[in-house]
């Protein structure tokens, strides 16, 4: 009975790891979905001059970029506006999921 309990308890644990870890690729998913409009699904630009595909860069080059967009560094046509509704952390978390998708 004993081995039940921690075989349901081990089963129960574990399936809540997996919707954390479901949760939190929904809401990356979610915060990089406002960019494909103009860098496409998954950062993948199919056309458009001047807009430049996001996947497989560098996350810290992501992230230099759109703090400099925040910032008024760079200059852009609406990049800096967008950028300016991120967090630094949310900015981070953007980079590293647009570093993650394949080119």
């Amino acid at each position: 009975m004993k081995f039940k309990w921690v075989a349901g308890a081990a089963m129960l644990a574990s399936s809540a790891v997996v919707m954390a870890q479901d949760q939190q690729a929904l809401y990356l998913e979610g915060l990089a979905v406002t960019c494909a409009a103009c860098h496409g699904i998954d950062g993948r630009v199919h056309a458009g001059p001047g807009v430049p595909a996001l996947a497989g860069k560098p996350a810290q080059e992501l992230v230099r970029q759109m703090r400099d967009f925040k910032s008024g560094t760079s200059p852009a046509t609406v990049m800096q506006q967008i950028s300016k509704g991120y967090s630094d952390a949310q900015i981070e978390q953007i980079a590293r999921y647009f570093s993650s998708q394949t080119p």
